[in-house]
């Protein structure tokens, strides 16, 4: 009974949460879009990180280094801008046919732009992916470089083969196109992966799984039971082969594996075809490694962080962060807010109980 109580007032509170963050984000949501330019489809935003990290390593020297420590940090970085500036200027007269200068004349530097794609089952983030190629490419040039921070345990084939040609268009426009993967990078994920032109994996990130799987339960035996009837009428001998209901013949199951064998073997090729350096035998079994491990079978090129990698891009580099932001109703706002709230909600809760019961 205690329990029923607590869990009582638990789902009160969290009655009451959400009904509050409804308020106001929906006085926000309509706010916010009166002062944000929004196309019909949605927004892309961009950041650039050099500006970012410069904040965080500002703010971090305020706070440990004294006034006179910080006016001589100042006064030495100035003299050296100054200083990269004037040989800048020089090289770009001794020659001007230089991919820098001629590219673009206020591209004084290498533009990075950096990329961020979560999948799921179904590869949703493939929506903004395809927008916020297109807005890179329509300003990338060969002497630029697109960064993809990866992180997918894959899913379904179709929608995953679409996300692949996404990052096939940045290759056939001949621009550089690096991927990390930071924690995961498996089946779907890593179809992906496999089309850098260097992939960066952090140690125990999770590569591979290059295989195929349909599975889906059966209830036949169970309708037959009880006396149900399953009725399906199709044309075509193998328009259903695998259903939830019906029965499962040897013969459509035989081709069920041929087709699962047929993806397998297009998957197979793919990898070879972009990483030829694997033994495509040994690592298409389906099984995952981590990166130190996925290096020594030639799976990726290198170990480190996209963390590591985008700090020290930013020292000779201008590096942007391209997100887009799909166009979303007050409603699909308020409903995202309501199940992310919901989650934590209960997530504090579950993490409460747990610790009550081991203090």
């Amino acid at each position: 009974m205690e329990f029923l109580s607590e869990f009582g007032m638990f789902l009160a509170k969290a009655v009451t949460i959400v009904f509050a963050i409804i308020v106001v984000i929906g006085v926000a949501a309509s706010s916010g879009q009166r002062g944000k330019k929004m196309g019909k489809r949605g927004a892309i935003k961009v950041t650039r990180l050099n500006e970012h990290f410069e904040e965080l390593r500002e703010a971090l020297r305020e706070a440990v280094l004294d006034k006179d420590s910080l006016k001589t940090v100042h006064k030495d970085e100035k003299k050296q801008a100054k200083s990269e500036q004037k040989e800048l200027k020089a090289a770009r007269k001794k020659d001007k046919s230089s991919v820098e200068a001629h590219a673009d004349p206020g591209h004084e530097k290498k533009r990075i732009y950096v990329l961020n794609f979560k999948g799921n089952i179904a590869a949703d983030a493939v929506v903004c992916l395809r927008e916020e190629i297109s807005a890179i490419l329509s300003l990338a040039t060969p002497a630029d470089e697109v960064v993809v921070r990866l992180e997918s345990p894959g899913g379904m084939v179709h929608a995953y083969g679409l996300a692949s040609s996404q990052l096939l268009r940045l290759k056939n426009a001949k621009v550089p196109l690096t991927i990390y993967v930071d924690k995961v990078a498996a089946s779907g994920g890593y179809m992906m992966a496999c089309l850098a032109d260097k992939l960066i994996a952090a140690p125990f990130a999770i590569i591979g799984s290059i295989g195929v799987i349909v599975q889906l339960p059966n209830f036949h035996r169970v309708l037959k039971k009880h006396d149900v009837d399953y009725e399906m009428i199709s044309a075509g001998e193998f328009k259903r082969t695998l259903t939830t209901f019906g029965e499962i013949t040897d013969k459509s199951r035989e081709k069920v594996q041929e087709d699962v064998q047929t993806i397998h073997d297009i998957f197979k090729t793919w990898v070879k075809e972009h990483r030829p350096s694997v033994d495509i035998d040994k690592v298409a079994t389906g099984e995952t490694w981590l990166g130190s491990q996925a290096k020594e079978k030639y799976m990726v090129d290198d170990i480190r962080t996209s963390d590591e990698c985008i700090l020290q891009a930013c020292e000779s580099a201008e590096v942007f962060e391209v997100e887009y932001e799909v166009r979303k109703s007050i409603q699909d706002k308020l409903v995202n807010v309501l199940e992310n709230s919901f989650e934590k909600v209960l997530s504090r809760f579950f993490t409460q109980s747990r610790n009550d019961i081991y203090q």
